[in-house]
């Protein structure tokens, strides 16, 4: 297979895009420096496409490596042909390979090596043969009773069973099969149990398996993990049958009988199990893929929520027994003040809570309150909301934060190295404090799979799915860009370039000789090698540096370029407003070829100059802060309500409207266009306008709609 065609014909690009790309990757280079600082090499492909396009080329490698390996095994046996060998080099994928090796794996002990152990062999191939002047099956038998095989009947048997087995093996076979079960089989479930479930809507189900959605699928799976399902996938045998009699069956022979049965059994025994397997996997295979796409979607809109900047933040991290953990942080995020409180009625200090709240706000000047949104999470909604109005804190607003994943970083070594002398509780409501400033800083020290914003995800491949979301957490902070005097090591080793070890070195080196004055005092770091400097030095701001350059997304290769589009332009980088006008007088072409630096380069230089130290979150709508709540007794239907898009989901949408529950927009109430996905409308942190449709207040639903209602 020649790599470089295929990846050029599957992405739409040009082979010398493709061809770069590849040799950018052997060279050791990161996706994220790829994307920002080889854009003249790769045509200026997003990371995204990038990841895809190295995911494919590993693929792609594998698959020959695999092809290499099977047609050395089969040249070993001495039955390669030029027909085998032609098809293993057509074949295109993973199973097509498998299917064609099939006959030549070595094979556990089956019916048909017994068979043919016992010399069963030549008799098979006769049968197999159907001549049509052939002799009669039963006399040809004769001539194989023996110890072993003491009667026609026994020998016949014997026969059959090799001839399954070939016709099992026959890639073909399998490949037509495969092809029409996927068009026109079903995927059934039926209750294992007679006891009510979560899963009561698939205790009779039947739908296509071509149209069966992924979050469907993944249901099912569960609810059969959980013993609450029997799955099948239903196919017509008859069907089947007439494909694997086209491949093998001769008419009007007298052994056409014989090989009509092994087929039969070949199809019950050995290809219908295999196929239904098959299925099922490229079902869960498929339906993974989409709800790890979903989550990544989600993950990077979460991570990439402007942060509250420039206000002491109050966090609490609400609970009933051991109370309601709060901790103050100033703008950078150090710890002020710590304290616990009972803002639930039932323990009966809520003045002294009042109290403590209010003192906090006071002695600190808190601007905004944080508050988890697990348990005691609406009383202390209340609470909040009552405090401010009561004492008319005009100044004071408030937010839910997701406090998923937050209990795993308060418990994690790493928590306990950042607050030795805070308990697990404390910790917690600290990291929530923080998400409100820098959810990209806090979150990622939290494992992305904790995070909760998708779903099934404990179902999925957890490998795939953490490399997916690895690779999101990766383009959120190299985006961004992570200041190196304040990172910690968790930020710093998701810049491109940076492990755990070289990560942990950085902040050693800055505790021990103090703040990096420069993008430079980087290669003083122990083990940061050139190679490393190369590819993470772009993403590290220095806002301590004398040189302004440090401060921005220029990479340190093109601070020459840089300057002397300065010196061109006759701007000084104390005055850089007359800059754009030059840049047009000039023509960026002109200035490009001027400077021997490609355009897309350059039009990044020039941007970064203009907005030094940008953070492009700040572009983004700002979080939803609100001052009052709402119970869901208070829902009426109709009433029209400002939400923040809290999940997106295959079906729908969750939406925080400031209710203890998020309320559900199913997709077909998002928007009176169709739409295939969710994500094509709403992304995670959007602020929608809503309408409530229906509340169910046993239940705690909210269904809400985003299309107006007619008045």
């Amino acid at each position: 297979m020649d790599i470089l065609l295929t990846l050029t014909n599957e992405f739409h690009l040009r082979q010398a895009q493709v061809e770069n790309v590849i040799q950018l990757l052997d060279d050791g280079n990161t996706i994220p420096f790829i994307a920002r600082y080889r854009k003249e090499q790769t045509g200026s492909l997003d990371d995204q496409v990038l990841r895809e396009l190295a995911e494919r080329l590993t693929y792609l490698r594998n698959l020959n490596e695999t092809r290499e390996k099977y047609r050395a095994t089969i040249e070993e046996q001495g039955v390669l042909t030029e027909e085998l060998a032609a098809a293993l080099d057509a074949a295109v994928t993973m199973t097509e390979l498998d299917d064609l090796y099939r006959p030549y794996r070595p094979k556990r002990r089956t019916r048909a090596t017994v068979a043919k152990e016992r010399g069963l062999q030549p008799l098979a191939d006769a049968l197999y043969a159907q001549e049509p002047k052939g002799e009669d099956p039963y006399v040809l038998a004769e001539a194989y009773v023996t110890e072993d095989v003491p009667t026609v009947e026994d020998a016949l048997a014997g026969a059959r069973d090799i001839i399954a087995e070939l016709i099992a093996d026959d890639a073909n076979v399998r490949k037509r099969l495969r092809v029409v079960c996927f068009a026109n089989g079903f995927l059934t479930s039926k209750a294992a149990k007679e006891e009510d479930s979560v899963y009561a809507n698939y205790y009779d189900f039947r739908e296509p398996l071509n149209k069966v959605p992924g979050h469907r699928v993944l249901a099912i799976n569960r609810g059969e993990r959980e013993e609450f399902l029997k799955v099948h996938v239903e196919f017509d045998p008859a069907h089947a049958l007439r494909i694997v009699y086209s491949e093998h069956l001769k008419a009007d022979c007298p052994a056409t009988a014989q090989v009509q049965a092994a087929a039969e059994d070949s199809y019950d025994r050995l290809i219908f199990p295999s196929l239904e397997r098959e299925m099922r996997n490229a079902l869960s295979d498929t339906a993974g893929e989409a709800a790890i796409k979903v989550f990544s979607v989600n993950l990077r809109q979460l991570l990439m929520q402007p942060p509250v900047k420039g206000r002491v933040t109050l966090g609490l991290d609400p609970g009933y027994q051991h109370g309601c953990k709060c901790a103050v942080i100033d703008p950078t995020g150090k710890v002020l003040d710590t304290g616990i409180i009972y803002p639930v009625p039932q323990f009966k200090r809520m003045e002294q809570a009042q109290k403590t709240v209010l003192n906090f706000i006071k002695k600190h000047k808190v601007e905004v309150i944080a508050i988890g949104n697990g348990t005691a999470s609406h009383e202390t909604e209340v609470f909040t909301a009552d405090l401010i109005r009561e004492n008319n804190l005009t100044d004071v607003s408030y937010m839910v934060i997701s406090e998923a994943g937050a209990s795993v970083y308060s418990a994690s070594k790493l928590a306990a190295k950042e607050f030795p002398d805070y308990d697990v509780n404390l910790r917690s409501a600290v990291s929530i404090a923080r998400r409100m400033q820098d959810p990209l800083a806090e979150l990622v020290k939290i494992d992305p799979k904790a995070i909760g914003v998708g779903q099934y995800q404990h179902d999925l491949p957890q490998s795939r799915l953490s490399e997916a979301l690895g690779g999101v957490v990766e383009s959120c902070v190299n985006a961004v860009g992570v200041d190196l005097n304040t990172a910690s090591a968790p930020l710093l080793e998701q810049v491109a370039g940076i492990n755990a070890a070289v990560a942990k070195n950085i902040v050693t080196y800055r505790e021990d000789n103090g703040m990096f004055t420069s993008r430079a005092a980087l290669k003083k770091v122990p083990k940061l090698g050139p190679k490393a400097f190369e590819q993470c030095a772009g993403f590290l701001r220095v806002p301590e540096s004398k040189n302004m350059l440090d401060h921005t997304a220029v990479h340190p290769e093109s601070y020459p370029v840089a300057k002397g589009l300065l010196e061109l332009c006759e701007v000084t980088v104390k005055d850089l407003s007359p800059l754009q006008g030059k840049v047009d007088a000039f023509g960026i072409a002109n200035l490009a070829e001027k400077l021997e630096v490609g355009v897309p380069t350059l039009t990044d230089i020039i941007a970064e100059l203009q907005h030094p130290g940008r953070d492009p979150r700040d572009e983004l709508p700002a979080p939803l802060l609100r001052k009052d709540i709402l119970g869901i007794e208070s829902l009426k239907t109709g009433m029209e309500l400002t939400g923040t898009v809290r999940n997106v989901i295959d079906f729908g949408a969750f939406v925080d409207i400031g209710v203890h529950q998020d309320g559900l927009v199913h997709i077909s109430q998002i928007t009176n266009r169709f739409i295939k996905h969710p994500s094509e409308v709403l992304k995670v942190g959007d602020i929608v306008k809503v309408w409530v449709l229906s509340v169910d207040i046993p239940k705690k639903r909210i269904g809400l709609t985003m299309k107006k209602p007619k008045e």
